[in-house]
């Protein structure tokens, strides 16, 4: 097997190993992880696939959940996927993992499967106590592909689901955030059809997740991603929040990226942080 996000390393450490030359863009990275081992003494390495925003963002959720966010308590969350797919027809070109001999109507109940995992594994990880535990029900999560990779389509789904309501709220003359209007403003997804084909289908196979794509993912799991953009270091873009007017109450994750493509996670905040 091979575990998705590697063990942690001291941060500083590990920035003097990637960043050695004295070129503006190393001297910038340097000051920018240096920046985070003010808050953060160890980085964990997250496996450099396509999926690794998602994978990121869903370890450093689960690693930090004490209870079950509402939406996933939800009556009809295991039931979306049927639900969407009696309103719009398209979905059906949903690309799922490679699957061969995958009948078309099987999609409905195959993302069924992925979103009854994901309650269940993030039921299950809240529920244990020491952080020692769940750490380690966290590793043992990210060395099991196949588990890790149908949460992501659970992920990405409900990204669909969320994207489907923000345009019918803009639609319907209710207020949207700001990225909404970004998302759907792109010539490659004007509508969440076009969304679904040209990006979401591409997550994990030819492509990661875009910066507005970001808030998609935040306002799906009602999450406050933060994140030190190193190549932003000194600017006012250094520290980005997703959305950047984040709902009091929902949770935070932390997360780096030295390029806004490939991300990977901060973990062990210093004592004077957390008091």
């Amino acid at each position: 097997y091979k575990l998705s996000v590697a063990p942690e390393m001291d941060i500083m450490e590990y920035c003097r190993k990637e960043w050695r030359g004295n070129t503006p863009v190393a001297k910038r990275m340097r000051k920018g992880y240096e920046a985070v081992a003010q808050k953060f003494a160890s980085i964990r390495r997250v496996r450099g696939d396509n999926y690794c925003a998602l994978r990121a963002t869903l370890f450093q959720a689960l690693s930090q959940a004490t209870q079950l966010p509402s939406w996933l308590q939800s009556e009809d969350f295991t039931t979306l996927s049927e639900n969407l797919l009696s309103k719009y027809d398209w979905i059906k070109q949903w690309q799922l993992k490679q699957k061969l001999g995958r009948k078309m109507g099987e999609i409905s109940e195959e993302i069924k499967e992925y979103l009854i995992l994901l309650r269940k594994k993030w039921k299950n990880i809240s529920e244990i106590k020491g952080p020692i535990e769940k750490q380690q029900a966290c590793d043992k999560l990210f060395k099991n592909e196949e588990e890790e990779y149908s949460l992501y389509e659970a992920l990405k789904f409900l990204m669909l689901n969320t994207a489907i309501e923000l345009y019918n709220d803009d639609k319907n003359g209710r207020r949207v955030p700001v990225f909404s209007w970004l998302l759907f403003a792109r010539d490659t997804s004007s509508n969440p059809c076009q969304l679904m084909h040209n990006h979401l289908n591409h997550i994990g196979h030819s492509g990661g997740l875009e910066q507005v794509e970001m808030f998609l993912l935040a306002y799906a799991l009602q999450y406050t991603i933060q994140v030190y953009r190193l190549y932003k270091y000194s600017t006012d873009e250094f520290i980005t929040l997703y959305p950047n007017d984040p709902e009091e109450d929902w949770p935070v994750v932390t997360l780096i990226t030295e390029d806004d493509r490939h991300y990977n996670i901060p973990v062990r905040m210093c004592q004077e942080t957390m008091l």
